[in-house]
């Protein structure tokens, strides 16, 4: 009896062994680390194309993981973009279809579902709507667009300002968070947001002394005619030379303005650079106008002889000087988080997700800014590292999309996503596993219009070899581009017989899309009899 007691005793050591062991091992739920820059074109970022600036700590976040290289947006502009990203739904169901119109703050944002779960969460930088983020245990955010230089946050106790340049400041209180107040107990949730390269592309000062002398390759596009588009493209107002304001954008002084007899292109030309000169410290100021002042004066001798190609091509160096400087600070920014992480051994539970809000223009067709379906403003960074997970160096071109961010964390974590959320997951796509990814289309719609840059109301399909878009309100105007054999979609097919076949299929699942999306004529009507009052 007491051999048999002896063995059941031993035995039962064993499982309880095995099973402390087993809980032991048992991996905690990841950490997730979202960084989101504002109009960061993936034009930009030498893991996608090299041929206008280095990244080479953003570009970590590929080699060390995945790239996506058709990665979208529902609606290329900022707050929109954003309230997709918190809510997983399209713009017509969270309310925010534009710059303007509210956001339903009913609805669940997914901080909140990973505040529930017991996350830690935190958020620091542009957040560009609202001023308390729901599910957030700690934020200082900037109001509205935010300044670029000795910025102003909304905190949880209230207002603050402090002094240095916005992207090192966002990077500093994240890290503070990171080294202070992380509990590490706890996963955490971690949004670490840039201003930059958002307009009107102030670079700090290591970066605008050295990028104001580099010369920059000119987009096969920037004369762009618009000759095989519609009136949308022919109508838009964002062309470089036309559009951009002279101060704001291209830092010429308003007493430089004057002296040329160069008209202000808003009203807000001159004021854009009086107004962000101003936060300026003396010590800032000096060392801006040490670098600028002579630009000016440069600009002064040659302008009074230049042809107007030869002024575009002036006004897209300045605009590539500026927007390239202020993505040199981000990336710089990025590589002391990654570096923490991998010093303190957090990199091996830690997804880390690179994107930005859209894409951008950067010269393509003479134009900046964003707004439309085309490529360079629908297609978005992404970059994704989940070590032990998603291999490293790989990339996929499935058609994801900002709507799947949500539920993409989500499913990472193991929380239940709510069931009207509109995105899919991309787990599996990370996982390596195509197979069990079936999209094959995704849905756009932009609204602001009219508005500024004057991008007409469209909505439209893109698979990964079409793109069929109907631009309406005050037109009733269908595109339709080969992305396979027009990758600059500079010749719309809508009414080519050779693509009858394309189009009667796209506008079929158009119509598919819009009705699982719950979007319809009648929601856009009734969207622009709001927009009229």
């Amino acid at each position: 009896m007491r051999t048999i007691a002896l063995l059941s005793f031993v035995v039962l050591a064993f499982l309880l062994s095995g099973c402390s062991s087993g809980k032991k091992n048992q991996k905690s739920p990841p950490n997730i680390i979202f960084i989101m820059s504002d109009d960061h074109a993936y034009q930009a970022i030498s893991a996608y194309s090299d041929h206008l600036i280095q990244t080479p700590n953003i570009d970590r976040i590929a080699s060390e993981g995945m790239l996506f290289s058709n990665a979208c947006v529902t609606n290329s502009i900022c707050a929109p973009s954003r309230a997709t990203i918190l809510t997983g739904k399209h713009c017509h169901l969270h309310g925010k279809i534009d710059n303007h119109f509210p956001f339903d703050t009913t609805q669940v944002t997914f901080p909140q579902l990973f505040q529930e779960a017991g996350y830690q969460t935190a958020m620091f930088g542009k957040l560009h709507f609202g001023n308390n983020p729901k599910g957030i245990d700690e934020f200082k955010i900037l109001p509205g667009q935010g300044q670029y230089y000795n910025p102003d946050f909304i905190t949880n106790d209230g207002k603050v300002r402090i002094e240095g340049y916005t992207t090192d400041v966002i990077t500093e209180l994240t890290m503070d968070w990171m080294k202070n107040r992380r509990d590490t107990e706890k996963p955490f949730l971690l949004f670490y947001l840039h201003k930059a390269p958002h307009r009107n592309w102030l670079p700090a000062e290591r970066h605008y002394r050295e990028y104001i002398n580099k010369t920059f390759p000119e987009p096969a596009t920037l004369f762009d005619d618009y000759s095989g588009r519609g009136s949308a493209a022919k109508e838009a107002e964002m062309n470089i030379l036309v559009h951009q304001n002279w101060a704001g954008d291209s830092k010429l002084y308003p007493e430089v303005m004057d002296e040329l007899g160069i008209e202000p292109v808003s009203s807000w030309d001159k004021g854009a650079m009086i107004n962000a000169l101003k936060r300026f410290t003396d010590e800032q100021r000096e060392a801006w106008n040490e670098v600028y002042g002579p630009m000016n004066e440069e600009f002064k001798k040659i302008y009074p002889t230049m042809t107007e190609k030869e002024k575009m091509r002036w006004r897209y160096q300045r605009y590539m000087q500026d927007y390239l400087g202020c993505i040199a600070s981000v990336d710089e920014g990025v590589g002391t988080l990654l570096d923490y992480l991998d010093e303190e051994g957090l990199n091996e539970n830690t997804i880390i997700v690179y994107t930005s809000d859209q894409g951008f223009y950067l010269g393509e067709h003479g134009w900046f800014d964003k707004r439309f379906i085309y490529d360079e403003s629908f297609k978005t960074p992404l970059l994704v590292r989940w070590p032990g997970v998603t291999e490293a160096g790989s990339t996929s071109d499935q058609m994801v999309q900002n709507l799947d961010f949500a539920q993409t964390f989500l499913d990472a974590a193991g929380i239940k996503a709510p069931e009207d959320m509109q995105g899919e997951s991309i787990v599996p796509l990370l996982k390596g596993d195509d197979a069990q990814w079936d999209r094959d289309a995704v849905y756009y719609h932009y609204y602001e219009y009219p508005s500024e840059h004057m991008v007409k109301r469209h909505y439209g399909i893109v698979t990964r070899e079409y793109k069929l878009a109907h631009f309406y309100y005050d037109v009733d105007e269908w595109e339709l581009y080969d992305r396979m054999k027009d990758p600059m979609e500079l010749k719309n097919e809508y009414d080519n017989p050779g693509y009858a076949e394309v189009v009667a299929e796209l506008h079929e699942k158009l119509a598919e899309l819009r009705v699982k999306y719950l979007d319809s004529e009648e929601l856009d009507q009734q969207f622009i009899d709001m927009y009229g009052q």
